[in-house]
């Protein structure tokens, strides 16, 4: 879908460019940080020099080169994405396709025995890569921390497909904290329902060493829009060494460590036998729960697990869009906020979609705790902005405010799925859907137009990424319990007509 553009020298822009000099983005809308507080100003501008803010309010009274008119437009800053999608998402496979054991989501002990291998070529990691980062850019997400799937990996990430990720990251222009991914374990399916771990010490540690290696080498580059993270993968597929040893590295880079807990009936009575106690409580023990830890998604979390990232700065990435579809939700997001502890969002999902997340996680926030007062548009709206960005410890992202990063979306107002329209920020979630998302900017360049995205041709990208999709699907019955036909692992929703 595309957008009419109200200003002819807007669209002739160079995607991929910072416009020359001073330059100004004006629309009905602009939200706006200031020192009292987020405000919404009315027929407003955000001035933007190099890669920084340096104006948002009414009419700037200064000179500048340009004005591009957004018209009927809500200008923000861009959203922060704590566990943005970056490949081609196989949980959508799941969505009527249950149980996991059965659905080729954990690994038969055949498979292990044959030997696990990539199911991806180097390109092909690659690629997708690039594909979700521009996926990203056209929902208005400017900062993201990427997650994928480590159940059709051979173990772990490498360095080299995130070497072409943070290649990616500087041409399309998204700003990005990456490394690969590692563990220590994976879960074996040694009969129906029978689930059990598996440790592989060395291969765990050899993996954080790569991605200490990568965080050395690569952070700060791409003109600053890569920086380092660490990503161990799953709390249960990591031993006690290697958390010491992330955390420890962690300091040492000063850069954030993401790992998913809390999050699941599978992880949490796999934690439970393994060390006695949940995820949260045995990190805690450990000593190694801090403000560094992003924990996606907190949605079997107990009393006592949230008391545990209240007291030590946990910051909880929220993926709403993702818990619900495999029937999970946060518990609760006003609980969280009441108690003090960080919330962040993420979509974790395809579509990446963060204006979907948010109507999404305001929708559960009503149902969890029964009261249609639970939580506000701006809540979420800040949870999506400046709750990521204080989670990576940037308090230039995730805002409009002089001196802050030119990282800004624009969401189009006079379209006929916004109207009619109330205040702009509840319109924008109550539409529930990114496909408003006309611009976005990331530090001060034009990384998405209508549509269109700096560095890949979106239509020839598509049908490459469902043939490469097609592709994994197809290899499914080798890493599935029991090897049944695709058609089996996953039937269609109707049976299909015959003759």
């Amino acid at each position: 879908m595309t957008f009419s553009v109200t200003d002819r020298a807007f669209a002739a822009l160079p995607l991929g460019k910072r416009p020359h000099g001073r330059w100004a983005l004006s629309a009905r809308w602009i939200v706006a940080d200031t020192a009292q507080g987020r405000r919404l100003v009315e027929h407003g501008e955000v001035v933007v020099e190099a890669d920084r803010v340096i104006y948002t309010g009414p009419r700037f009274p200064g000179e500048v080169v340009a004005r591009y008119d957004m018209g009927e437009a809500l200008i923000g800053p861009g959203f922060v994405d704590l566990d943005a999608l970056s490949d081609l998402d196989t949980t959508v496979l799941g969505f009527d396709a249950q149980p996991a054991w059965a659905k080729g989501r954990v690994w038969p002990r055949s498979y292990v025995e044959n030997g696990p291998y990539e199911m991806y070529s180097p390109e092909e990691l690659a690629f997708q890569k690039r594909f979700a980062f521009a996926q990203l850019l056209l929902n208005g997400i400017t900062s993201a921390l990427p997650i994928a799937s480590l159940f059709y990996r051979e173990w772990g990430e490498t360095p080299g497909e995130f070497a072409a990720a943070a290649e990616a990251a500087g041409e399309l222009g998204l700003r990005v904290w990456i490394g690969p991914a590692y563990r220590s374990g994976g879960m074996v399916c040694e009969a129906p329902g029978v689930l059990e771990p598996v440790f592989d010490e060395a291969r765990g540690l050899a993996g954080l060493a790569d991605a200490i290696a990568f965080a050395q080498t690569h952070h700060g580059t791409q003109g600053g829009l890569v920086s380092a993270m660490l990503a161990p993968d799953r709390v249960e597929t990591c031993t006690e060494a290697l958390l010491r040893a992330t955390m420890a590295a962690a300091d040492d880079l000063d850069c954030p460590v993401r790992m998913h807990m809390a999050q699941g009936v599978m992880e949490r009575d796999t934690v439970q036998r393994l060390h006695g106690a949940t995820a949260p409580a045995w990190l805690d023990r450990l000593g190694l729960l801090n403000s560094r830890l992003i924990a996606p998604h907190a949605t079997v979390a107990t009393d006592d697990d949230l008391a545990r990232y209240a007291a030590t700065g946990v910051t909880v990435a929220h993926c709403p869009l993702v818990s619900g579809r495999h029937g999970g939700l946060l518990r609760s997001f006003a609980r969280l906020r009441a108690m003090g502890i960080r919330i962040g969002m993420g979509t974790d999902t395809a579509p990446p979609d963060m204006v979907l997340n948010m109507a999404v996680a305001a929708i559960l926030a009503r149902v969890a705790d029964g009261d249609t007062a639970a939580v506000s548009a701006a809540d979420i709206y800040n949870a999506a902005t400046m709750g990521g960005a204080d989670a990576v410890g940037r308090s230039d992202l995730g805002r409009l405010t002089p001196g802050a990063k030119a990282d800004i979306a624009v969401f189009a107002m006079n379209d006929a799925h916004m109207t009619p329209r109330v205040d702009p920020v509840r319109t924008l979630i109550l539409g529930a859907s990114g496909r408003v998302t006309r611009a976005t900017v990331v530090d001060g360049r034009l990384s998405m137009r209508d549509g269109q995205v700096a560095g890949i041709d979106l239509q020839a990208a598509q049908a490459r990424a469902q043939a490469q999709f097609d592709g994994l699907v197809a290899k499914y019955p080798e890493r599935t319990f029991g090897h049944p036909d695709v058609a089996e692992i996953f039937p269609p929703s109707y049976p299909l007509m015959e003759g």
